[in-house]
């Protein structure tokens, strides 16, 4: 099993061209494995967590964005 990193906030950030690979909504969380970046809305990114979070190098998580406050 892999240890996976969350990545720095202030030089990465996803934004609204980030299309989950999975359904092509927004997406709100990046996985690298195996030197591929996988991109998932919160959807698909808690869907296959579990699965991915062992293989995965990293993961950033942005998903708290969706409950902010304007």
């Amino acid at each position: 099993m892999n240890a996976t990193t969350e990545r720095d906030t202030v030089q990465f950030r996803l934004t609204a061209i980030d299309r989950c690979d999975s359904c092509g909504a927004q997406a709100y969380i990046a996985a690298e494995v195996n030197g591929s970046e996988l991109l998932f809305c919160a959807h698909h990114g808690r869907k296959y967590e579990e699965k991915l979070r062992s293989v995965a190098t990293s993961w950033h998580d942005e998903t708290a964005r969706l409950v902010e406050a304007p």
